[in-house]
């Protein structure tokens, strides 16, 4: 659960809302082939199958009232890694701040894999 603060008050989000929200937008970034789960909880619940899509390859972390978000992506063979990097940066960013109003500390992005 994410909280935050404004001049109506306090909000809360919850941890799948907002992964679903950067899952979305990223893969909506041109070049994006996929997500890719990381870590052993998400690597474990994908072989279960148990993982949700929506939270694949996002993992959120608090760093006091800001947000920080690291993303797993295999991106599609023959594309510009710095400029996908860069565009998925700003476009999660800005979705994550003007949708849910949580300020964002960074976005970290992790090419995992090419397809073609």
């Amino acid at each position: 659960m994410i909280k935050t603060e404004n001049h109506l008050g306090y909000i809360s989000f919850s941890g799948k809302y907002l992964k679903t929200l950067i899952r979305k937008t990223a893969e909506s970034c041109f070049g994006v082939a996929g997500m890719n789960p990381y870590g052993a909880k998400q690597g474990l619940k994908s072989v279960v199958g148990r993982l949700q899509n929506d939270e694949s390859g996002v993992i959120l972390h608090k760093c006091g009232n800001k947000l920080v978000i690291e993303l797993h992506i295999s991106v599609v063979y023959g594309v510009n890694i710095a400029v996908i990097s860069d565009s998925i940066t700003n476009k999660v960013r800005y979705a994550v701040e003007d949708e849910a109003g949580v300020p964002v500390e960074r976005v970290d992005v992790y090419v995992d894999g090419m397809k073609s």
